[in-house]
């Protein structure tokens, strides 16, 4: 109900207090409906439509929840019995107080239970589960099957990725009983393939991170870009895993981490805490930084739509319009302008995102680099091989951002193309 009403987010829900005291079991089953709900809503909701007496017919929100709710399980968890999931969600309306649809929920409910879910060409409902706005963006830029394979990617469970600090740290989650598999990209990821980091010391004292793949490259990138940078902007650092890379691996750089919103700081700086004052968290919205032309470089990982996300996030894809990109596209060019401005010439800025959308991405950099003389894009080819040389990259992975490379240098990672969420990098260099 809190996501559905725009309250809040299923991430944050998720992993607050209330869910935190479940049993692991129970913990596993909550997180599994309401991000299965929330990805298959549009699909569930057309197949409840067609099962109502009265199609077109006004539902209150409590109904169609316990309705999606029930149908999710039917048609995509095989252990819990079809009695036991039309049982729950006639109990959640009678709680809810509507009395009145409980027969009604029943009703549909069993319908439902009578479909067998071979037939109901549950792998082509992947594009039905996107409104079709996005998926038609999404064919015209990128083909139908870049299409088709972002949407079966939207739907499947999001790999549970983590960053490790050192061999020991891996060695202290596989004597937990953490069953781990090797990252596709970087030698530090791993991939859980079965347990919970969670209760573990090395999650606990921060040796292990939880974070996507794909968001480890962009810091892996910004800091193999700032070789030798002594004093770095990360200009939208919360919740701070890409300034914990940069820190990493940039040991001598002073970093100043901004971000606007007191709460996020707040997180943010508790976070990064143990890396004493060679980190500076600071609250400041960057478009009206102080400093002109002091930094050595910056990161620039503006807030987008995050269509990019929406295996992890799926509650955006009923959120987000169209008016939406112009809107986000604006406050990127002026994040992007400050960000140059406050980098010295010779000095670079690595820009990013991860939403799939022109707008938001290559359109972005086009715009401010012809508002801004003096700057050009570079290619990431660079930091590549230097991630590569190191060790940081695998030799695999090198040939598959490679082959992502934009003719100008720029990185488009495609979900579905790659097994991480969807991301754009484009690094730029201010020449004077």
């Amino acid at each position: 109900m809190a996501v559905e009403q725009g309250h809040a987010h299923s991430d944050d829900l998720l992993r607050g207090k209330a869910v935190d005291a479940l049993s692991p079991a129970d913990r596993h089953l909550v997180t599994t409906l309401v991000l299965g709900v929330l990805r298959w809503q549009i699909f569930l909701d057309q197949r409840i439509r067609s099962l109502l007496k009265k199609p077109n017919a006004k539902l209150d929100a409590e109904e169609s929840i316990a309705l999606r709710l029930g149908a999710f399980q039917l048609l995509f968890l095989d252990r819990i019995p079809a009695y036991a999931a039309i049982a729950e969600s006639v109990e959640l309306v009678l709680k809810a107080g509507h009395r009145y649809a409980s027969g009604m929920v029943n009703a549909v409910l069993r319908r439902f239970a009578r479909f067998d879910s071979s037939d109901q060409g549950l792998g082509e409902s992947a594009v039905q589960a996107h409104p079709a706005w996005i998926v038609e963006r999404w064919a015209s830029n990128y083909g139908a099957e870049s299409a088709n394979a972002i949407c079966r990617h939207g739907q499947a469970q999001p790999k549970l990725t983590v960053r490790l600090e050192s061999a020991e740290a891996e060695q202290e989650l596989m004597e937990a009983g953490i069953e781990l598999a090797p990252g596709e990209l970087l030698a530090g990821a791993r991939t859980i393939v079965s347990g919970d980091v969670t209760p573990t010391a090395a999650f606990v004292e921060g040796r292990v991170r939880i974070q996507d793949e794909g968001s480890q490259l962009i810091g892996e990138l910004a800091a193999a870009s700032f070789d030798r940078a002594e004093k770095i902007l990360d200009a939208c650092a919360a919740p701070g895993g890409k300034t914990l890379i940069l820190a990493e691996r940039n040991r001598l750089a002073h970093i100043v981490a901004c971000d606007e919103n007191p709460q996020r700081l707040e997180q943010l700086s508790n976070r990064l805490a143990a890396l004493g004052p060679r980190v500076e968290c600071r609250l400041a919205d960057v478009t009206v930084l102080e400093e002109e032309a002091l930094f050595d470089a910056a990161l620039a990982d503006v807030p987008c739509s995050g269509t990019g996300t929406l295996g992890r996030n799926p509650e955006i894809r009923h959120r987000l319009k169209p008016e939406d990109l112009s809107r986000q596209a604006e406050r990127q060019r002026a994040i992007l302008k400050a960000t140059l401005g406050a980098v010295r010439p010779g000095g670079r800025v690595v820009y990013s995102t991860c939403s799939l959308e022109p707008e938001e991405n290559e359109r972005v950099v086009a715009q401010v680099l012809a508002e801004t003389p003096g700057a050009r894009q570079i290619s990431l080819e660079g930091a590549i091989d230097s991630l590569l040389a190191t060790g940081a990259l695998t030799a695999a992975g090198a040939d598959g951002l490679r082959s992502c490379l934009l003719p100008d240098g720029a990185l488009r990672l495609l979900p579905g193309a790659t097994h991480t969420d969807g991301f754009f990098i484009a690094p730029i260099e201010k020449l004077t």
